[in-house]
């Protein structure tokens, strides 16, 4: 994660997090024991970064939680650019001008199923935490991947473009399979064995200097950094297609990588012990990489 700059205070010895509205201690953050949320995963939530200050492509992250509440049923008691002032404003308050926001919404406070059953105002948690999925020399040398056993949602039980909370629960599942093998990562597949993504990632492959990319109907997540990634690609001239694939166009592309919103752009090096490439991060790889970079001091909210 990048230093922040020197022009920026240091962070807070006192953190904030804004619940509905309010600013709160970090230390005395609770919610309801009743939150639909902790109690069935009933809500949605983003994951945005900050660099040096700039809020990386807030507005398409705020859109895409605006259609997932919209797609649950949930009705949010706050606009987009209320909600863009008060992550500003906790970015402000804790300091936090490099690293990650959380964005969590739930449908509420009530005891069981039906939400007939609980109240209308849903519950808006706003924090701000460093995280970095990978270790550094994993960014640098690339990742060894595996494919897990645990399959992506089909569509027809919930969309995959919902960013929602209970989803994750697989994904979790398939993480824990890629801890249990030494592996970086671990490849997820539909129930119809096409690739839809990585645990927490989308993920792109090289194949004859074209970007190949799973689509949203595969179960692929509409990632804010994989659009910003197809963006680059046009950018730069590089063909970019979304196309289902296999793991056969996996284990024989050129060059593979993973993006995400905390991964930002990591390379692939191995997919179940098969070497891709040269088995080393690939040129084009790298090309996107040092272009993201840049694109992170420009595009989005400064504070």
């Amino acid at each position: 994660m990048r230093k922040t700059e020197k022009s920026h205070p240091a962070p807070s010895d006192q953190q904030w997090v804004h619940i509905n509205g309010k600013l709160v201690p970090k230390a005395e953050a609770h919610l309801s024991i009743y939150d639909h949320g902790f109690l069935y995963g009933d809500g949605a939530f983003e994951g945005i970064r900050v660099y040096d200050g700039n809020i990386f492509r807030l507005e398409p992250h705020l859109t895409r939680l605006f259609r997932s509440v919209r797609a649950l049923g949930i009705e949010l008691c706050v606009d987009k650019p209320v909600l863009q002032q008060q992550i500003a404003e906790l970015v402000r308050k804790n300091g936090h001008y490099s690293g990650y926001i959380r964005l969590s919404v739930s449908r509420g406070v009530g005891l069981g199923l039906d939400p007939a059953h609980i109240g209308k105002t849903p519950t808006l948690v706003i924090s701000t935490e460093q995280l970095r999925l990978y270790p550094q020399e994993m960014y640098e040398n690339g990742l060894h991947v595996i494919t897990a056993s645990t399959r992506v949602p089909p569509a027809v039980c919930i969309d995959p473009q919902i960013k929602s909370l209970g989803r994750y629960v697989n994904n979790i599942m398939a993480k824990m399979e890629a801890n249990r093998m030494g592996a970086g990562e671990a490849l997820m597949l539909n129930m119809q064995g096409y690739v839809a993504e990585a645990t927490g990632d989308n993920i792109f492959v090289v194949s004859g200097g074209m970007l190949l990319t799973p689509p949203t109907t595969d179960g692929a997540l509409p990632g804010i950094t994989r659009q910003a990634v197809m963006d680059l690609a046009r950018d730069m001239g590089i063909a970019c297609r979304e196309t289902s694939l296999t793991l056969y166009d996996v284990y024989n592309a050129d060059e593979a990588f993973l993006t995400g919103t905390a991964a930002e752009v990591i390379p692939m090096v191995t997919c179940d012990q098969r070497k891709i490439g040269e088995g080393k991060p690939g040129r084009i790889t790298q090309r996107i990489i040092a272009a993201f970079r840049e694109l992170t001091k420009v595009d989005g909210l400064k504070v």
